[in-house]
């Protein structure tokens, strides 16, 4: 039987999120699927949505006033003769000829801007005067208009496969027809929890055992990541039976495990892997919470098995819940068809001390408060990584280096919202 130890590797963090991210790279997307437009909203676009005019598909006014000749209104007050009225949704037919010297129209927002004209005067610099308008300040040319084609040319991409669909991109599909989009499907993640310790919701649990939270809080970070959790029976410390839920759970696209990957006599999950001819990719990374999270891939014995990434997450529910975000994120959303992206952090003021033991980066829970450029962050009181009522409370995390042990109130550290 292999020795897991004697292949073990513990990672930094940068290390650990980029052998995911250099991994993710090499999946593809489970299949796609057309559905109506507003349904798409929230999946992942697997088509390119292209401009089938140009946009605006005419010189758009973006004030109501009056469409001049720049060159006309330099010297300020001018008379100018109106010589008709634009509105928006106006005919082609209906426009007035080309403007010459010394004329306007009346134009409204989001009407076309007339032949001859390159500005538009907005309508507080103007007074009637008959069928003459004053005009008293200058424009210079294009001031008001948007010229045609300048937010995107016929046969251009508007939004690229790989982006989710929020409303701005529904929006863009909506201008340009689609009333049907082509999107990717959800991967299937199997969620498989374990340790004899574990017990359904609805149970009664003993004084030594825990409901099985983690099913529930992975599915929903699951859902909201782009695929559809699948749970799985709870598996007990026995081999056997931690073994054929293991198999069925490498049959979907991801499988995600938590608790059992710890140093414990019990802890089972990597063994049973490694007898699977499963190949590690690291077995921890230098974090708090999440330091004995484990990733890998099945490796296929046969033509027909499938070779299914894998990993192996803490048991304690903040552990979980921030492992997931860090390492299973990223792969879940290469299988959903997102375009890959690097994680980001942003900074914020500290209000309290932070006091801690260097060599880890942590991750801890936070609450950031405040408003407009006056906000602060401080970590949330909490009794380590199985404190998921700290996790609750809190609106962020904040990132703190390994070499620091140390931090200031009124300093700027890092911090990464909740997802």
């Amino acid at each position: 039987m292999p020795d897991v130890s004697s292949y073990a590797s513990v990672l930094s963090f940068e290390d650990a999120r980029h052998m995911v991210e250099r991994h993710a790279t090499l999946v593809h997307p489970v299949g796609t699927k057309t559905v109506d437009l507003l349904s798409a909203a929230g999946r992942v676009l697997a088509e390119p949505i292209i401009a089938d005019r140009d946009l605006p598909p005419f010189p758009r006014s973006t004030r109501d006033g009056y469409a001049v000749r720049s060159e006309d209104v330099v010297y300020v007050p001018v008379a100018l003769d109106l010589i008709g009225e634009i509105k928006a949704g106006e005919k082609a037919a209906n426009l007035p000829a080309t403007l010459v010297s010394g004329q306007t129209v009346s134009i409204m927002t989001g009407a076309p801007v007339p032949d001859g004209a390159d500005a538009v005067v907005m309508v507080e610099y103007s007074s009637a005067r008959g069928r003459r308008i004053e005009l008293s300040r200058s424009v210079h040319s294009g001031e008001n208009v948007v010229p045609r084609g300048v937010e995107a040319r016929q046969g251009s991409v508007l939004v690229e496969p790989g982006r989710r669909l929020n409303e701005a991109a529904i929006g863009l599909a909506a201008s340009v027809g689609k009333a049907r989009v082509s999107v990717y499907k959800r991967p299937q993640v199997a969620i498989l929890s374990t340790g004899d310790e574990i017990v359904d919701i609805e149970s009664t649990p003993g004084s030594t055992e825990i409901r099985n939270s983690n099913s529930y809080s992975l599915a929903v970070q699951i859902e909201q990541a782009g695929g559809d959790p699948v749970r799985l029976p709870i598996a007990p410390d026995e081999p056997k039976k931690l073994r054929e839920l293991v198999e069925e759970g490498l049959e979907a696209d991801l499988l995600l495990m938590t608790g059992g990957v710890s140093m414990g006599r019990y802890d089972l999950v990597e063994q049973v892997l490694s007898d699977l001819n499963a190949e590690f990719f690291f077995t921890g990374a230098q974090i708090q919470p999440g330091r004995p999270v484990v990733f890998g891939k099945n490796v296929a014995r046969t033509r027909e098995m499938r070779r299914t990434y894998f990993f192996g997450l803490p048991g304690n529910p903040v552990s979980t819940m921030v492992t997931f975000e860090l390492f299973a994120r990223p792969m879940l959303q290469a299988l959903a068809g997102v375009l890959p992206r690097p994680i980001m952090f942003v900074q914020a003021k500290l209000k309290s001390e932070i006091k801690i033991k260097p060599g880890l980066k942590r991750f801890l829970p936070a609450i950031l408060t405040g408003e407009f450029e006056n906000t602060q962050v401080e970590l949330v009181q909490w009794q380590g990584s199985g404190d998921i009522a700290a996790v609750g409370r809190a609106n962020c995390y904040i990132v703190i280096p390994e070499d620091r042990e140390r931090l200031s109130p009124g300093e700027f550290v890092s911090i990464v919202l909740r997802w």
